[in-house]
């Protein structure tokens, strides 16, 4: 690349600071930037997320639920409904717990969902009550044949579910076009990578939890996170 961008550039400020290292741009046919760190030279791409992923009402942390009943319900619904998502597409899902009648719940929405996945072209958005819980539902196509195939959330009543959709679309959109591209040539080191995201949720357990759902394969060693007031957070690596 031959340029950084303003946003790119206080990213990779940002993280030389925080692992009190020294960088230089890259080049044309080469990563966003390389960083020296502990002696070693390591290649950085830098993507930065341009829609704000929170409005002023809706940054507080979302309240996910990791009980039992709540990993068991969207881990039935992944095993089911994984065999009929078309490659490419992946179905983003969100309840509000607690969840009374889970098997039922599951049964009908598994339906629903099997419905809206059949319709040519594909029905886009699900917003259901079932059994008392509010469930929407969302496909998104144009993703890694890679990643899963159905992601999704428990939460209490009082969070915003189109913050969790914004995010992890998002995430989808940048690892997954990172993960595309090329290491630089004649380059054995690592390879990092960064998004800017500074107008997004601060709470990097979110977008971890997020992460550990889409399992988009690349060979990143580190994926980081810039968030508001130029804080550096580790997503994983």
């Amino acid at each position: 690349m031959s340029e950084l961008t303003k946003r790119q550039h206080l990213a990779i400020e940002a993280v030389a600071r925080h692992f009190s290292a020294t960088w230089e741009n890259g080049s044309e046919d080469s990563p966003d930037a390389y960083v020296m760190v502990a002696g070693k030279r390591v290649a950085v791409e830098i993507t930065a997320i341009k829609q704000r992923i929170g409005e002023r009402g809706d940054l507080a942390k979302p309240r996910l639920r990791f009980d039992r009943v709540a990993l068991g319900f969207v881990g039935g619904l992944q095993a089911s409904l994984r065999k009929f998502v078309p490659d490419g597409q992946t179905v983003i899902l969100t309840i509000t717990a607690p969840i009374r009648l889970p098997a039922k719940t599951a049964a009908a929405l598994e339906h629903k969902i099997r419905f809206c996945l059949a319709r040519p072209p594909a029905q886009m958005e699900v917003n259901e009550r079932i059994h008392g819980n509010e469930i929407r539902a969302r496909i998104v196509k144009g993703v890694s044949t890679q990643t899963s195939k159905v992601i999704g959330f428990v939460h209490n009543p009082d969070s915003d579910p189109h913050v969790l959709f914004r995010l992890t679309q998002s995430l989808l959109q940048h690892i997954g076009a990172a993960a595309g591209e090329r290491a630089p040539k004649n380059f054995t080191g690592d390879r990092w990578l960064v998004i800017a995201n500074e107008d997004g949720l601060s709470h990097i357990d979110t977008y971890r939890h997020i992460y550990s759902q889409l399992s988009i394969p690349t060979d990143f060693k580190k994926i980081l996170i810039l968030l508001a007031g130029g804080r550096v957070e580790t997503l994983t690596g």
